[in-house]
């Protein structure tokens, strides 16, 4: 999508718990081979299995809105991304944030976008701050938005360690409040923001599996591997490795393009890689980014794993945290998910 106008980042936040599980004690459990372990090159995710994902989200809300000094009520729009179970089978978690947060005003929204969520839902809130959307206004006429995510994936029905290939999933909750017009004291612009799809792929998380009736009828536990091996053998690795090459690059070209930016500005300082295991990354992205891209490759997942639908708002609330970007300076931050979907946002901190 092209941005109407810059949108401002007024603030964002990770919130984790302090719960975490460690990739030796998958190894010694039998819930993950120590090849494996080596290359996803987490020692350790986050876990939270005491608290529920909604309420990870309302965590980092609360922070985030408390950051920028934002009443809740004047939120327009909350948008309120996930991948996995959000506690209850028919229910509505965009809801139940806007309404613990006190966030009255706002029109709750979910976004089901996988792994690409969070970046979905920062898309449809830019569209829902552009002039003219009817968007909730303050008295000064901004208009403000707040997404969030929050996944948890624990047992029985999810292996954190073990459901996917190249991946390990980590529990947190995210936040990032949004306005525009974008003001000179706002954390970060996003001044750019691309998405592509190649809904070709969407049989890599379907397999030749037959549709189920109702959640976990064809498995207790959810199983990305049995899907992929069924995929790939049918129409093997390359359809895929050429589609995430391609997407990688058509989202960087298009994300710079509408900020009038070339690859090689000097303003680039950082690509900021979704939070995917090492080898994932080092075969699937590395490569495409260094051939369109300048900018220094950074990979904050170390610590949290892939974090869901969060991987895109976690990035913004890291540079905005640690102030990784000096004044002037702009990063590229991705993210990817089932379908597939690819999503690029180009942010820079306002000049001094």
């Amino acid at each position: 999508m092209r941005l109407a106008q810059p949108v401002g980042i007024v603030s964002a936040k990770l919130w984790l718990p302090e719960g975490r599980e460690a990739a030796r004690d998958a190894v010694r459990d039998g819930r993950l081979r120590p090849r494996h372990a080596r290359e996803l090159g987490h020692t350790e995710v986050p876990s939270a299995p005491e608290t529920a994902a909604p309420d990870m989200a309302v965590r980092a809300a609360t922070g985030a809105l408390r950051e920028a000094g934002v009443a809740p009520g004047t939120i327009g729009v909350l948008l309120h991304a996930w991948m996995y179970y959000q506690g209850h089978d028919l229910w509505s978690p965009a809801h139940y944030v806007a309404d613990r947060l006190g966030a009255d005003e706002a029109a709750p929204v979910g976004v089901q976008q996988v792994c690409n969520g969070g970046s979905s839902a920062i898309a449809m809130a830019a569209a829902c701050l552009a002039p003219g959307t009817g968007t909730l206004e303050s008295t000064d006429g901004t208009r403000w938005a707040l997404v969030t995510t929050a996944d948890r994936f624990c047992g029985p029905g999810f292996d954190r360690w073990g459901s996917d290939y190249g991946v390990v999933y980590g529990d947190a909750g995210t936040a990032v409040v949004l306005r525009t017009p974008a003001q000179s004291r706002d954390a970060l612009v996003l001044l750019g923001l691309s998405t592509v799809a190649a809904p070709g792929l969407e049989a890599m998380h379907r397999g030749s599996d037959e549709f189920g009736t109702h959640p976990h009828a064809l498995r207790r536990t959810v199983d990305m591997r049995a899907t992929k091996r069924a995929y790939l053998m049918e129409h093997g690795v390359e359809s895929f490795e050429q589609a995430n090459r391609a997407a990688v690059r058509t989202v960087t070209r298009r994300a710079l393009a509408q900020a009038g930016w070339k690859a090689d500005d000097p303003r680039l300082r950082y690509a900021l890689l979704p939070r995917f295991g090492a080898k994932t990354l080092a075969e699937s992205w590395h490569g495409p980014l260094r051939e369109c891209v300048g900018a220094e490759l950074l990979d904050l997942g170390r610590h949290t794993g892939h974090l869901g639908a969060g991987d895109a708002v976690a990035g913004l609330a890291d540079l905005v945290g640690s102030r990784l970007l000096a004044p002037g300076q702009a990063a590229l931050v991705y993210s990817a998910g089932a379908g597939f979907t690819w999503s690029c946002l180009l942010v820079q901190a306002p000049a001094a």
